[in-house]
């Protein structure tokens, strides 16, 4: 059986989501975020996407890799998470790629600096290596619940306006 997965960069390690949650992919400048004060470091801010008020994290710092430059190649893929949407910041959006599970492995006890909870595999591709993120757990309880309450807080300015 195959999944799609939506391909992108972080530094220089290649990581992939499946495609089934991806609402979009924006470029960065086309889209102002808003940054929120007192935040979780990770939280890069809100977004206003067709009337619609997104949480955009900034992959790179939610593993602890320093922050994402913001250039010419960022993007910001829009994931629904059990009907709620998040916006991800990342380095470079790559391709979409077939990916015949059975070249999946799970992940390796000593996987890099990123918590292994986020990962729901590894893909094994002629010539690369393809982390596949579990996007469902991106984020602990606690943090989607902090997140919730900066759309709600960001849907209110934008009616007020």
């Amino acid at each position: 059986m195959e999944k799609q997965l939506i391909t992108f960069n972080l530094l220089e390690e290649e990581f992939g989501i499946d495609i089934l949650y991806v609402d979009g992919i924006h470029r960065l400048k086309e889209i102002s975020i808003t940054r929120v004060p007192q935040s979780e470091d990770f939280i890069e801010g809100i977004i206003n996407l067709r009337g619609q008020v997104i949480p955009v994290i900034d992959l790179r710092r939610r593993f602890s890799l320093g922050s994402s430059p913001q250039d010419r190649h960022s993007r910001i893929i829009v994931v629904i998470i059990k009907d709620k949407p998040l916006g991800l910041l990342v380095d470079r959006v790559k391709e979409v790629v077939d990916v015949d599970e059975g070249v999946i492995d799970d992940p390796p006890e000593e996987v890099s600096s990123i918590d292994k909870g986020f990962i729901n595999g590894i893909a094994k591709l002629e010539q690369r290596l393809i982390i596949i993120l579990d996007i469902e757990h991106i984020l602990s309880a606690g943090e989607k619940e902090v997140i919730s309450e900066l759309v709600e807080e960001g849907e209110e300015k934008v009616q007020d306006k």
